[in-house]
């Protein structure tokens, strides 16, 4: 067993701690348990502004990476990104995060564990 802890329950912190901070967050796509990857789509007033990736390095530290289409892009094009990386890996978490420095909160919640 790792020291990792796993990927539902940083997803269930990070929903959690967005609520509370007056913001909203939806699970658009529930991964496996354990260590399924994590992916944040961040909204901010409305608009796309990133998708950013839990990654965890060889020393086993955990960063977001930001991924997939740049920040402005329309919901077609984010969609499409989303749906092909879900073909590739239907055990990933995606995560939708409505509110202002959406790329902190994930990175303070998932990032740091």
């Amino acid at each position: 067993m790792t020291g990792r802890l796993p990927s539902k329950l940083l997803v269930s912190a990070l929903v959690r701690r967005v609520g509370q901070s007056g913001g909203f967050a939806s699970v658009l796509s529930h991964g496996e348990d354990m260590g399924g990857v994590i992916l944040v789509q961040a909204i901010e007033r409305g608009a796309f502004s990133g998708l950013f990736e839990r990654m965890v390095d060889f020393d086993g530290v955990a960063r977001l990476v930001r991924c997939g289409p740049p920040a402005g892009s329309d919901s077609v094009t984010v969609t499409e990104y989303v749906d092909r990386r879900l073909g590739n890996d239907p055990d990933m978490w995606v995560v939708e995060l409505d509110i202002a420095d959406a790329e902190r909160f994930a990175a303070e919640t998932i990032a740091m564990s």
